[in-house]
């Protein structure tokens, strides 16, 4: 009986031993197509679903290399049972295939009484047309989204092979002047292109972006590249103006401040999601040029009404960048069916051992609520205890020491509360950044923090997402969204840019013991423990006063 580090259960769990000296190994070879549930400190529980058996299965493995996987880690006989399901399930992959046949999109099985299956669901028979012989029918071109979305939902998830439009040439170089492509991020540029369309997961600071400009100079065409919000939308533009052919005239900004449609146009969710009188008014920017490429930012985070259009855009390249695929709506299947399946994922740790991300401490401070506020908070009505607890006066103090530990070092301290926040720039004596920031502001003092002029920001949600601060090396965070894992990813992001002196990123989060705010720390943890990040617990009083 081998020892292995894996034991695998028939309830389609597998539990990793975390101590186990082939624990990394065993973890890289499930990686691809089990999920992790949970991660304490010795076992972590991992789960095998349909989505990740298609994912593996859609990015070239197969069920041999999967079972194969499972039982040359595993301490125990895996149950035959689950070997069978990987089998079955990986198998329904490609057992419907959508093809292009001269102009017509055409829905081809390998296996009849699929085809008979599925054309009895109501919701997939308004998509297709005539019916051309046993194995084929058509599918109506504008429903190629559609019906991906639909075939999913019944458990047969159709391959894509109808291909892409070039879309309008036009000229990209990336101008590696002193620099180049790292091999990950390659990589996950090559991984995309040979699929056509698809998701890269990488860590925040890892360059995403860099992969998405390497993607534009492959497919050296028009290119819509949509993003959170306008913050972000410059900060692309200045990196593809350092990093690629672009000039200034080629690129232009679509959102609340700028309306330009060039052969690069970067837009914003709010402004494509905006609705006025019931329409979206702005969605004809998809039908503006003919796109050769569309860069979806932050994937996991993409509004419905971007779904919806996306439904449509399924004869262009598509590349979501997103540094997790969890997403709080659970519309994982939607990115797998609309963007396309996950085509590159590097795990965080590995790229902090390639030296590319800085190493992480992660501590929670546990603060005690004084009498009269764990009564107050026993007394608030439910909906409101959270807000009262996060935003507790007691941590005011503790965000203080904390900052004062690392006086000097570059510091983000991030909450949800603007009343809290406004409370912590004065006692720290901190410019705030909010939603109510202009964004010509935002960029000043961003710049003026990665000069090093300014060392403490104090900034509410609109930093989560695609801000550029690479020399910021401490995150305290006060409050956050409810249990939001991705917000997680995202804060800690904030601080794993490597450091010119390779030191280490520090991220707080301060909680409230015996509230719901400590319940909901342990929920958006789960994304630390995920990505192979330890953190500690230390009580506010034993924080020593140094680094």
């Amino acid at each position: 009986m081998p020892d292995g580090p894996l034991i695998v259960q028939s309830d389609k769990t597998v539990l990793l031993e975390v101590d186990h000296p082939q624990a990394e190994e065993a973890r890289r070879a499930i990686a691809s197509f089990a999920e992790l549930e949970r991660a304490p400190e010795h076992v972590h529980t991992y789960r095998v679903t349909p989505l990740g058996l298609w994912n593996a299965r859609a990015a070239g493995h197969d069920a041999e290399q999967v079972v194969d996987a499972l039982i040359r880690f595993s301490r125990y006989p895996v149950p035959n049972a689950l070997l069978v399901d990987v089998a079955e399930t990986m198998a329904r992959y490609g057992r419907l295939r959508l093809e292009k046949d001269g102009d017509r999109l055409t829905l081809v099985t390998t296996d009849k009484p699929v085809l008979e299956e599925i054309l009895r669901h109501k919701k997939i028979q308004p998509l297709v047309g005539d019916r051309l012989d046993e194995h084929t029918v058509i599918v109506h071109n504008s429903d190629r989204g559609a019906i991906k979305q639909q075939l999913i939902k019944v458990g047969w998830p159709a391959e894509d092979l109808a291909g892409y439009v070039d879309g309008e040439a036009h000229a990209i170089g990336l101008e590696q002047d002193g620099w180049s492509l790292r091999p990950y991020q390659q990589q996950a540029v090559d991984g995309f292109w040979h699929g056509g369309s698809g998701v890269v997961v990488l860590p925040c600071g890892a360059g995403k972006t860099l992969v998405g400009a390497g993607a534009m100079a492959q497919a050296s065409a028009t290119t819509l590249i949509l993003v959170t919000n306008t913050v972000s939308a410059r900060q692309w533009r200045d990196e593809l103006l350092r990093r690629t052919t672009l000039t200034e005239e080629e690129i232009g900004e679509y959102s609340g401040a700028r309306k330009e449609i060039r052969p690069v146009t970067i837009a914003t969710y709010q402004v494509l999601t905006h609705k006025r009188k019931g329409v979206h008014p702005h969605l004809e920017l998809l039908d503006a040029r003919d796109w050769g490429l569309i860069v979806y930012d932050e994937v996991h985070l993409l509004p419905a009404p971007i779904f919806r259009m996306t439904a449509d855009l399924q004869a262009r390249r598509r590349l979501g960048l997103t540094a997790t695929l969890v997403r709080e709506d659970g519309r994982e299947s939607d990115v797998f069916s609309l963007i396309g399946p996950k085509r590159y994922d590097a795990p965080w740790k590995d790229i902090e051992a390639q030296g590319y991300i800085a190493p992480a401490d992660c501590v929670e401070v546990r603060v005690t609520l004084s009498e009269s506020d764990r009564m107050a908070y026993a007394t608030t009505e439910p909906e409101e205890r959270y807000r009262f607890a996060s935003s507790a006066t007691v941590k005011d103090p503790v965000v203080e020491q904390l900052v004062e530990r690392h006086r000097g070092e570059p510091t983000l301290v991030i909450g949800q509360y603007l009343d809290q926040l406004e409370t912590l720039a004065n006692r720290l004596d901190a410019d705030l950044i909010t939603g109510e920031t202009t964004v010509a502001v935002r960029q000043k003092l961003f710049q003026q923090f990665r000069d090093g002029e300014i060392s403490t920001l104090v900034v509410s949600k609109v930093a989560n997402f695609s801000i550029d601060l690479p020399e910021a090396s401490v995150a305290i965070q006060v409050s956050g969204t409810f249990g939001s894992r991705q917000e997680e990813a995202q804060r800690l992001g904030r601080v794993l840019r490597p450091k010119g002196d390779g030191r280490t990123a520090h991220f707080y989060t301060v909680v409230a013991r015996d509230t719901v705010d400590a319940d909901f720390a342990a929920h958006r943890q789960r994304f630390l423990a995920e990505q192979g990040y330890a953190y500690r617990i230390v009580d506010a009083d034993d924080l020593p006063t140094h680094a």
